[in-house]
């Protein structure tokens, strides 16, 4: 399967999972090497009644530093995928109902696993959200 398959079957199933109320975090982790983007965090931002995606990039560069770029829900992809293998090599979904985590291996050739939860409760915006 190309790592493209694997990054619209992972993305989907974010998709999935915010439009079904599971959603409760993601995390692009796992870096070679030391670069200043260490990890971004993926949460749910409310703005006047419209659900958007807060990502938070965190950079160590002698001193911890935290960007929040607000952004749309459908962006998600295309955010994050251009972060995948520069510098990240692994994403984690986690939901309500699975851990869902997508690696790149070394010879850069991604993977999807899934296991149990860790997370039981959703995003607290992305319920408020719903709830609306």
């Amino acid at each position: 399967m190309s790592n493209t398959i694997v990054y619209s079957a992972f993305f989907k199933a974010v998709q999935e999972s915010i439009s079904n109320g599971t959603f409760a975090k993601l995390t692009l982790a796992k870096t070679v090497g030391k670069p200043e983007l260490q990890n971004i965090y993926v949460r749910m931002h409310l703005e006047e009644k419209v659900l958007k995606t807060a990502l938070t990039f965190k950079i160590y560069n002698g001193v911890k530093e935290e960007i929040v770029k607000l952004s749309e829900v459908d962006a998600i992809e295309s955010d994050l995928t251009t972060h995948l293998m520069n510098p990240f090599f692994s994403a984690l979904l986690f939901t309500t109902e699975a851990d869902i985590t997508m690696k790149i291996n070394k010879k850069r050739v991604a993977s999807i696993i899934e296991q149990p939860p860790t997370f039981k409760n959703v995003d607290p915006i992305l319920l408020e959200f719903l709830n609306l």
